[in-house]
């Protein structure tokens, strides 16, 4: 019996930044930028909209297609948490309206949680096969003003929909998991932005993912050359980069070429690379990626892929790409929501970041943004109040 992703769905913010106004902000050569880091634009999020918002327009085409039925378990992973007990599962339960039979969590650690959350959910439903699970990541990415990390930042929202038979990826069994109690990059509860050792979680990342794949190659008896695609966690597409080609080196002793690199990661990059950072939701963004832009149909074809989240916990896992999976993808959305955004000017940028979220307790109400089909419309007696909007 298979287990796995019978539908998947991205959501981003409908502004952005481009790095290149950021960059000539800051008096830097664009290319840091758009060829150091591998990124060209950074999606910013209105102030009607969190990541609830994000994650209930990342389901909401899924849930049109199939409806509410037989979803028993919603896990919802993201390090932008907004309440310290209520669950963002239970804001998003409540806007999707799920049935009330449902389990309904948020999951944490850092970018790791929406893998954290897609094991368990296949493992429920594997037990349950009449079941449905709705797995989210939903994030944004957020550092502070003139900081290194400030041009990998970002936004979105993956969802997916998992059960048996699934008609886009099969689950592979065997993973290689790898965890360590370390310091690479962390946001304590006083602050909004995070903190981050760049040059240090860069090797833990690495080091991370050569631990996994030696588990994930002896439980599977796999090479390199198994896999026909490969996705990563992706803070930027650099990133991505490197761990490919030390992966290579490492599983299979050989020096990539740069085509034999665009052809293996290269589809899964181009969500990445216009969002920026999407932290739980990444490494899905870079599937959706991958199976969006694919132009050979990867049909019974492997996809390994390595998720991190720093702190830090990695695993390497695989899939294997369903007959017809083309045709129930949502790539025609995501392009249509990706071309449809709205650039920022830098001073737009800055005031938005700028704004704080209301902690008083009075009554707020939010001036209405671009968003999907949810927004957040307001707070009151601190009380966030979302609503439908389309």
């Amino acid at each position: 019996m298979n287990v796995g992703i019978d539908l998947i769905s991205f959501y981003t913010p409908q502004y952005f930044l481009g790095l290149n106004v950021l960059a000539q902000e800051r008096g830097v050569d664009p290319d840091k930028f758009t060829i150091g880091i591998g990124q060209e634009k950074m999606a910013i999020p209105p102030p009607d909209e969190d990541i609830v918002t994000m994650a209930a327009s990342a389901a909401h085409p899924i849930l049109e297609k199939v409806g509410r039925e037989n979803i028993e378990l919603l896990l919802f992973a993201t390090e932008s948490g907004i309440d310290q007990s209520k669950a963002a599962a239970m804001f998003l339960h409540g806007l999707l309206k799920l049935p009330a039979r449902c389990r309904a969590v948020e999951l944490k650690q850092a970018c790791y949680g929406a893998t954290a959350g897609l094991h368990l959910a296949a493992a429920a439903v594997a037990a349950r096969p009449g079941i449905k699970a709705l797995i989210v990541g939903s994030d944004i990415a957020r550092y502070d003003l003139r900081s290194p990390g400030e041009p990998t930042q970002g936004a979105g929202a993956v969802a997916m929909l998992v059960t048996v038979n699934p008609r886009v990826l099969a689950l592979d069994p065997e993973t290689g998991l790898y965890a360590e109690d370390v310091m690479d990059f962390w946001r304590p509860n006083y602050r909004d932005e995070a903190l981050v050792d760049g040059k240090y979680s860069m090797r833990i990342y690495l080091a991370a993912l050569e631990e996994c794949w030696k588990q994930y190659a002896a439980l599977t008896g796999r090479k390199f050359h198994d896999i026909a695609r490969y996705c990563y966690h992706l803070p930027f597409t650099r990133m991505a980069e490197k761990a490919h080609i030390r992966l290579a080196k490492f599983a299979a002793l050989k020096e990539l070429t740069g085509e034999e690199l665009e052809t293996e990661i290269g589809d899964s990059l181009r969500y990445n690379r216009i969002t920026g950072n999407t932290y739980s939701a990444s490494l899905y963004e870079g599937l959706t990626s991958l199976l969006d832009h694919a132009a050979e149909d990867l049909s019974g074809q492997r996809i390994g892929l390595f998720s991190y989240g720093s702190g830090c916990m990695g695993e390497y896992f695989s899939g294997v790409a369903q007959p017809d999976y083309r045709q129930h993808l949502f790539t025609t959305a995501h392009r249509a929501m990706l071309d449809g955004r709205t650039a920022l000017t830098y001073r737009q940028y800055e005031d938005i970041f700028q704004l704080g979220f209301p902690t008083d307790g009075g009554d707020h109400a939010f001036a209405q943004y671009r968003t999907g089909p949810y927004r957040l419309a307001g707070v009151s007696q601190h009380k966030r109040l979302y609503e439908r909007i389309a």
